[in-house]
């Protein structure tokens, strides 16, 4: 089974690092992953999007998909050409702090969280994607909070390796966000919600 969930923003918002830390998760986790990152024109305000593919066996998808199981927006600007990739089952987690507009799913599983507007409480002004990110995995259990958790520590280079608690406190609020696994992942590797 293959999961693959689009990443969305503008840049400066953290989509890379979030995608990255997703897929250094589900390594953790045993799972086979890749990861494809694009980026606009601009390093602050231009468009940024990253694929992550996640499966439980060898992967045969490229990490350009034409569909998607799981999105994930912090802003509407480039959202329409992935919201047209979500599957009817699939889910969206969407940034309701900077988001504006409808999201425009129907069928799919939506989760609005203010990811920014917590992010900042907890002292990350960037970390609305982490809180994204957690909230996706709270929600499906697509990665286990404790390979989440340990991938904030692992992806930043040594000159940021200062930011890798506040990430992790933006990760952990957002694990919490949907109380429990909703939409599983992974079904055989779920018990009562929680992923094993």
């Amino acid at each position: 089974m293959e999961r693959a969930v689009l990443l969305t923003g503008i840049g400066g918002q953290g989509v890379q690092l979030a995608a990255r830390t997703l897929a250094v998760a589900a390594v953790r986790d045993g799972l086979e992953v890749m990861v494809f990152g694009s980026y606009g024109g601009m390093m602050r305000g231009g468009n940024t999007d990253a694929t992550v593919v996640v499966g439980d066996q060898p992967l045969v998808s490229p990490p350009t998909v034409v569909s998607a199981w799981a999105a994930v927006a912090l802003h509407h600007d480039w959202w329409p050409p992935v919201r047209d990739k979500v599957v009817v089952d699939g889910v969206a987690v969407i940034d309701r702090s900077v988001f504006r507009g409808p999201v425009g799913l129907v069928g799919p599983t939506v989760l609005e969280v203010e990811a920014s507007t917590l992010a900042a409480e907890l002292g990350n002004d960037q970390g609305g994607s982490m809180v994204a990110i957690g909230a996706l995995a709270g929600l499906t259990g697509l990665v286990t909070a404790e390979a989440l958790q340990a991938a904030a520590f692992e992806v930043l280079p040594p000159y940021r390796a200062h930011r890798a608690e506040v990430n992790a406190a933006c990760l952990r609020a957002g694990l919490e966000v949907p109380g429990r696994a909703a939409v599983a992942a992974w079904p055989d590797r779920v018990a009562d919600g929680v992923p094993r």
